[in-house]
């Protein structure tokens, strides 16, 4: 990214400024995609001066992350649980993947923010109201994390996207080979690998379309896992209680 000549002062320089010029770069590249130099180079002064107004980049990541969960907005407590959580994840798809990194860097720390402590709140009392215990942290948890452990790995290709076109054609030649004498690389190879192998809105469609699967197998699955454990419990998770209300 190239820089500026840097002066070692900016007049009217803000850590506002410094945090939104951080969130720029990191919907250009990846959170860990840039420096504190290429941050400097953007804004016009010497990385000494952001680390004055901000900090370091342990910081500034943080920083950004915040930004952009505190765009979130807890869906309605009206709501049953598995819509809640399915409209909770898939809004927020769209607040994260705008900024590459960011899943992984709440995957790595988790969401210590206070601008999501209702939604946090929110979401455990969701699930425990509906039955699940001393279950709760770890279906809250699951649902989570398997959704943005999913964006975090289109992510990371994004941190080698030069070696993409290479990494890719390697791939789908090994997936050709293999499917000559086996049906599963044979099902793999035609109906997962052609749309992130196109790359562009065929591969972004592909992506969210895999996003959408990942989090509606976890409801699933954690709807059954409580039917199972507890017969007052249907499927909906709703108790027979309030269903006959």
């Amino acid at each position: 990214m190239a820089g500026t000549s840097a002066s070692p002062f900016h007049v009217g320089l803000t850590p506002a400024r410094v945090i939104d010029c951080a969130l720029e770069l990191t919907g250009e590249s990846h959170l860990f995609g840039w420096s504190i130099r290429d941050l400097a180079g953007r804004l016009g002064v010497a990385p000494s001066v952001v680390y004055h107004h901000v900090g370091g980049r342990d910081l500034l990541a943080r920083h950004v992350v915040d930004r952009v969960v505190s765009r979130m907005v807890a869906p309605s407590a009206a709501l049953p649980w598995q819509d809640w959580f399915r409209a909770l994840l898939h809004d927020a798809y769209d607040v994260v993947t705008p900024y590459p990194g960011v899943a992984k860097w709440l995957l790595m720390h988790g969401p210590t923010f206070d601008s999501v402590v209702s939604i946090v709140d929110l979401g455990t009392s969701k699930l425990a109201e509906a039955g699940f215990g001393e279950r709760t942290a770890q279906a809250y948890s699951a649902l989570l994390n398997n959704a943005m452990l999913t964006v975090g790995m289109g992510d990371d290709r994004l941190v080698h996207e030069e070696d993409g076109p290479r990494d890719h054609a390697t791939m789908m030649t090994e997936f050709r080979v293999m499917s000559t004498t086996s049906p599963g690389f044979t099902a793999l190879a035609e109906q997962m690998m052609p749309a992130f192998v196109v790359g562009g809105d065929e591969a972004a469609r592909g992506r969210r379309a895999y996003y959408d699967f990942v989090v509606e197998t976890t409801v699933a699955g954690l709807a059954v896992l409580l039917a199972a454990s507890d017969p007052a419990h249907d499927a909906t998770g709703s108790t027979e209680f309030d269903t006959a209300h």
